[in-house]
Parts: structure tokens; C-alpha cells; sequence
């Protein structure tokens, strides 16, 4: 990003990442306001202005965005994830991001991830128990009173707290929890 909060994406980076056919993903970023298509200067490439005024006072060394980007390719690229679209892709990129890889489990607030999803916290079960029913994520558990969202990634130990909903993957009814 350069200091006016331009953004060059080359097409062979969003090739790799499989975004350069399609236009959906760019449609919701701008309607949620995250960014602004900018007409580009060459035709290899996709211009976007950052709409978030706040990323100018992140300072992030070049070798840390390196290993963060690097990452959640990594993390996003599995074969599942790119077959069920870019918005579980996004999900099971933040739940990995947000768990502790040793325990394999993670604790964030529902709206939280919502927000950072770009989903209606209405919508986000019904995208949990899509990436459980896939098999990125072992089980997940909502505790309306909280607003707590305690999750189990695939390769992970399961979390069991009796007080809040549990979802569970099929076939892992061994987590302790219920069935949806």
C-alpha cells in the first residue's frame, strides 16, 4: 500500500489465489466500504484504494507481512477451502488465525468475527456448520449470553462447556457436545 492507500494486485497474484475470474469478492469489498476499484494503469494488474484510514498508522516490517501473507495462503489454500467458495476460505483463514495451533482450539466473540468476516452475525452458524460439515473445523460451540464463539479446528482437541450450544462435525459425536 502506498501512502494515498493504493493498492497494486498483479494478476498473477490473484490468479494463484484464484480471484481473477471472478468478480463477487470485489463487489462485497466495495459495498461493505473496505476498498475502491481504481481503474488500472496496466492491464496486468488490479488497482484498489484501502478505504480504512487506519491502516496508514500500521507499520508492519516488510519481513512480517511477508510470513503473515505467506501464511494465510497457506492456510486458505487447502483444497477443501478453495472448493467451497471465498467466504469459508476468509472464515477458516480467521478461525486458524485467532486459535492456538498447539490446543487446536480458539475463543473470539461472535460479532467479532462476523465483522471481520463481512457476514451477517445472523448468517455465521450456518457458515460454521458449512466449514464443519466440510471438515475444516472439528466443532464449534456459541454461548448466546456471552457472545462467545469457542471453536476446535479439524486436527485439534475438542472444548466442552456444557452451558453453551455445541455444533459438532458429522461423525464426531465424540466431542461431548450436541448434534445441531
Amino acid at each position: 500500500m502506498n501512502t494515498r492507500m493504493h493498492v497494486r494486485l498483479p494478476n498473477g497474484v490473484l490468479c494463484s489465489l484464484r480471484l481473477n475470474a471472478v468478480q463477487d469478492p470485489w463487489r462485497e469489498l466495495e459495498h461493505a466500504r473496505w476498498l475502491r476499484i481504481i481503474p488500472a494503469t496496466a492491464a496486468n494488474e488490479v488497482v484498489a484504494e484501502l478505504l480504512d484510514a487506519a491502516l496508514l498508522g500500521q507499520a508492519p516490517a516488510r519481513p512480517d507481512r511477508m510470513r503473515a501473507a505467506d501464511w494465510a495462503l497457506r492456510v486458505s489454500s487447502s483444497s477443501t477451502a478453495r472448493a467451497i467458495g471465498p467466504l469459508p476460505q476468509l472464515a477458516s483463514a480467521y478461525l486458524a488465525a485467532h486459535a492456538d495451533l498447539r490446543a487446536g482450539s480458539g475463543l473470539s466473540e461472535l460479532d467479532q468475527m462476523a465483522r471481520a468476516c463481512g457476514v451477517p452475525l445472523a448468517e455465521l452458524p450456518t457458515l460454521l456448520d458449512q466449514l464443519a460439515a466440510t471438515g475444516l473445523l472439528r466443532s464449534w460451540q456459541a454461548c448466546p449470553d456471552s457472545g462467545d464463539l469457542h471453536w476446535t479446528l479439524a486436527y485439534g482437541r475438542g472444548i466442552h462447556d456444557a452451558a453453551c450450544t455445541t455444533r459438532a462435525a458429522p461423525g464426531n459425536a465424540d466431542e461431548g457436545g450436541a448434534r445441531p
